[in-house]
């Protein structure tokens, strides 16, 4: 039924400014709206709400991801832009907090201001 519909995704901050300058600054993202219940930025073509709340408890996993063309030339990118990319026990991560899944894919992980753990792939 919704196979023909477009996605929208949320993520969530307790603070919409802070949230404006990571999102739209510090990843690139294109601000299309800022009002006092949500940032909405372009995440090429697809909406990214970002709802302004009271309160948030990040979740332990992964709420928002990126599929990418190379990994190693984003996370460096990144990086110099402050981003710090996390790393995790018992899961074997290159010096740039990379990992290969089994699949082939590669994974690296890093946090919004709120906490929330974003990711990008390479498959």
């Amino acid at each position: 039924m919704l196979g023909k519909s477009h996605v929208v995704a949320f993520v969530a901050t307790t603070d919409g400014n802070r949230a404006r300058f990571f999102y739209g600054e510090t990843l690139g993202l294109t601000v299309v709206s800022d009002d006092a219940f949500a940032l909405i930025c372009d995440a090429n073509g697809t909406p990214l709400r970002i709802q302004k709340v009271e309160s948030l408890r990040p979740h332990e996993f992964t709420v928002l991801g990126w599929e990418v063309s190379d990994i190693e030339a984003t996370v460096d990118g990144l990086t110099k832009r402050g981003l710090r990319f996390e790393r995790f026990e018992g899961m074997r991560q290159d010096a740039r907090g990379i990992w290969s899944a089994p699949s082939g894919a590669r994974v690296a992980w890093f946090k919004d201001p709120d906490g929330n753990t974003l990711s990008l792939t390479e498959s």
